[in-house]
């Protein structure tokens, strides 16, 4: 009796020194890890997180790039760093596609992270050159059934998130088209400005630059909502494509195994980020709305979106590296 009372005694002390850990949480700089180079959508939001994070907390919450590799890189540093709250992933929907790049990742893609929430989806835009003949999306699939394989679409490259958005619409439209990978979305993007593509797929952080500045014409977003900056660009489905509902999104992720209790005022401190003023505005000028789900349907999501990229990976026939 009394062994068994001093164990029950000693599980209660380490409990209560866990939590009084965790309560006091954060206690040193926070390291959030951006699997991209610097200046991509997310990057740009991981930073504002960041910042708004370090106001709240009082603690110092910093982003690391480590890029290379579709973001595997990055991520795997990422899962195999301490559980302890003090490391975070910024990841987004491409983490979903990263099972059907790689014949094998060096982690358990279900199993080795704890997502937090997300902090944002942004639409996906169907973009032509500002001179394109192309003023809708029906003048396009048109010219694009009358002669499959003619018209080409740019992207950052093989088995990047665009290619395999592209992919999808592809699939949705009935339609084949011409794939010139670039060495990155910067690249692409300037492909599409000089007219040596015809189209391209992107987030509309993306090319909202470049809408404002005429270099390009939008012919429908994603989503249920115009994009309030250019109400003229239709939905997929006001463009009679209802059958395209891709989207992005980035949000926060942790090594498994970190402690519900960081997870959770990690996910509450986000949300209160995301309610400020700023930060709508921050958002809103991406084109993107804020997130702040629940961890839980973080991990659904991630869960139904892999198995319907596995699904159109299979059908457009994409080899893995």
């Amino acid at each position: 009796m009394k062994s068994t009372l001093r164990i029950v005694v000693a599980g209660a002390i380490a409990c209560a020194i866990t939590s009084a850990a965790n309560a006091a949480y954060p206690e040193k700089p926070v390291r959030i890890v951006v699997p991209y180079a610097p200046g991509g959508a997310v990057d740009v939001v991981a930073r504002k997180i960041a910042q708004k994070l370090t106001e709240q907390t009082g603690n110092s919450f910093f982003v690391e790039n480590k890029p290379g590799a579709t973001g595997t890189i990055g991520t795997q540093q990422l899962v195999r760093s301490a559980p302890d709250g003090y490391n975070i992933l910024a990841l987004d929907n491409t983490y979903s596609i990263l099972p059907f790049v790689f014949k094998k990742l060096p982690w358990d893609h279900e199993k080795a992270l704890t997502p937090i929430t997300i902090a944002m989806f942004a639409p996906v835009l169907v973009i032509v050159p500002a001179n394109s003949r192309f003023k809708d999306l029906a003048s396009l699939l048109a010219e694009a059934r009358a002669n499959p394989e003619k018209l080409t679409y740019g992207t950052g490259g093989q088995g990047s998130a665009p290619h395999f958005a592209t992919e999808a619409f592809q699939q949705a439209a009935n339609v084949k088209l011409a794939h010139i990978p670039y060495k990155g979305a910067g690249e692409a993007m300037l492909g599409l400005i000089s007219s040596q593509i015809d189209l391209a797929l992107v987030s509309t952080g993306s090319a909202l630059s470049q809408l404002r500045a005429g270099k390009i014409r939008g012919l429908a977003v994603s989503g249920t909502k115009r994009l309030s900056a250019f109400p003229d660009i239709p939905t997929f489905a006001e463009a009679g494509l209802p059958e395209f509902s891709v989207s992005n999104w980035s949000g926060l992720a942790a090594p498994a195994g970190t402690p519900a209790e960081i997870v959770s005022k990690l996910h509450e401190e986000v949300r209160k980020a995301l309610a400020s003023p700023d930060m709508k505005e921050f958002l809103e000028s991406l084109g993107a709305d804020p997130g702040g789900i629940e961890p839980s349907e973080v991990k659904t999501l991630i869960r139904e979106e892999t198995a319907g990229w596995e699904k159109v990976s299979e059908k457009a026939g994409i080899e893995r590296q």
